[in-house]
């Protein structure tokens, strides 16, 4: 039996796959990460930790009465709809070139993630 502690981190692959994605992602989309790298870190840990449970990357950061219908629809599995429509991400992961949080970094470490996420 898991700890809950080990229960609320995801696993190192969807971690991983996530990070990977998200990279790929800002870099086709000419988006960036956030100036403050905890809200990436954030970011990929919850849609890593939803991929584990789900099967899905959903949006980690709004409130869904039912996670497994929302995943169905795929609305906002990312890249969710608004994203993908008019480059908005409500999670802050994804950020235009005029959004004033906007940092400079495309890339994230597997170690940064960590970090953040063992201070948790």
């Amino acid at each position: 039996m898991q700890s809950s502690e080990t229960q609320s981190k995801s696993s190192d692959k969807n971690l991983e796959a996530m990070r990977q994605f998200s990279q790929t992602y800002a870099k086709r989309t000419g988006t960036y990460f956030c100036v403050d790298p905890s809200v990436t870190a954030v970011v990929i840990e919850g849609l890593a930790k939803h991929k584990d449970d789900l099967g899905a990357p959903l949006c980690p950061c709004r409130h869904y009465e039912d996670k497994e219908a929302e995943v169905a629809a795929a609305f906002w599995n990312c890249p969710c709809v608004p994203m993908r429509e008019r480059k908005e991400c409500h999670c802050m992961l994804f950020l235009t070139e005029d959004n004033e949080f906007r940092g400079e970094m495309q890339d994230i470490s597997i170690e940064e993630i960590h970090a953040v996420r063992d201070s948790m």
